[in-house]
């Protein structure tokens, strides 16, 4: 076996091997800090707001779905290595807080300074490696969005499991009081559960600007900039919480970071949309080229009718057959993107690699239909 082959299949293991270490030691942390049941409860509360995240992040990537497995991925990345990271660096910065400043004093040089530099350029990190290392695969602001989304999502769920619990440990469920179990799931899991991911975006929205930049230096400032303003919001939101009040936790609750999540979400729809006009108006060469026939073009130019077409495909020939035409129509979609790119170098490569997918989920989605050609469910 040569040394590149050998590196190619050590690397997962290798990775595999760092995930399981880094999460199990953060389990262990966390049993060791609030206890056993508490950390069962912890967890069980922190599915919640991490289901209702990620499901809003998938709807978010319709258009081109990521790669399954690197959205797990960034998951797992996000909840147990930038997890880990970030408990290491924010407890070393505590302790060297309250060494210089005073007992006390380090908890808030942790949250102010620590926490969002350290935090944001964890899950930041993962973001990057896309960018660097899946180009193809990075076409803007969307991608930038969704791989910083599940990254925040997983670090938010490993977060939520230790204040829960801790919480619990505390003070049980709370009943009658102000704290425990229920007043911690109310504030994060139903008033807050976007906070990380929110924070995450504006760097992903930073390496989406990047991948559509022309110029390199714009292709630096960009992911720099999110990063920053994403450490900005960060250490406002954690001063907020730690040195002000309730009525100045509450006033840059609904006067900064619900305006701001409002404008996220507005730029994901224009994006969305705008994702939606690139692809229809792409339709028709690809017509003429004869990479889809002129009776999809209707299907491919909606997700409604994606979806209904899946269905059908399902319904009529089961589920590796609406796998095939999901394949079929994430082609179509990359193949439109891949369109808009002038100048790229290895876009003649590219786009032969697309063809061939293309081609091929087309022909196994008809092999499952029953030799239909002219229309793949």
């Amino acid at each position: 076996m040569t040394a590149p082959r050998r590196i190619t299949v050590l690397l997962p293991v290798l990775g595999l091997i760092v995930v399981a270490i880094c999460g199990l030691t953060l389990l262990a942390l966390a049993t060791v800090r609030v206890g056993p049941l508490a950390v069962v409860i912890g967890m069980a509360a922190a599915l919640v707001p991490v289901a209702a995240v990620v499901a809003v992040f998938l709807w978010i990537d319709r258009w081109e779905p990521e790669p399954a497995k690197l959205l797990r991925l960034a998951f797992v990345y996000g909840a147990c290595i930038a997890a880990i990271l970030a408990l290491l660096i924010n407890n070393t910065a505590e302790a060297v807080g309250d060494m210089l400043l005073g007992r006390g004093n380090g908890g808030k040089i942790s949250a102010l300074v620590s926490a969002p530099l350290v935090e944001e350029a964890a899950k930041g990190s993962f973001v990057l490696a896309v960018f660097l290392r899946r180009s193809e695969e990075f076409d803007g602001i969307i991608d930038g969005i969704v791989y910083a989304g599940f990254t925040a999502a997983g670090f938010a769920f490993t977060e939520n499991i230790y204040y829960f619990g801790r919480a619990f440990a505390e003070y049980g469920f709370g009943g009658s009081t102000s704290n425990g179990v229920v007043a911690a799931f109310v504030l994060r899991g139903v008033l807050s559960p976007f906070t990380h991911p929110l924070f995450a975006a504006l760097t992903g929205v930073g390496f989406g600007l990047a991948a559509r930049a022309t110029s390199r230096l714009a292709k630096v400032l960009a992911p720099i900039g999110g990063y920053l303003t994403a450490v900005l919001l960060h250490a406002l939101w954690n001063g907020s919480a730690t040195l002000g009040g309730g009525k100045t936790f509450i006033t840059v609750y609904f006067l900064i970071m619900v305006p701001m999540f409002i404008a996220v979400a507005l730029l994901v729809l224009l994006h969305r949309r705008r994702e939606q006009r690139i692809i229809t108006a792409a339709l028709p060469a690809m017509v003429k080229a004869r990479w889809i026939a002129p009776s999809e073009v209707e299907l491919l130019s909606s997700l409604g009718g994606r979806r209904l077409w899946r269905r059908q495909a399902r319904r009529q020939s089961g589920r590796p057959a609406a796998k095939a035409v999901a394949a079929y129509q994430g082609s179509v979609t990359a193949l439109a993107f891949l369109k808009r790119r002038n100048g790229s170098a290895d876009r003649a490569e590219r786009e032969s690699e697309l063809l061939v997918a293309l081609r091929a989920s087309r022909a196994e989605a008809v092999r499952l239909a029953g030799g239909n050609r002219d229309h793949v469910g």
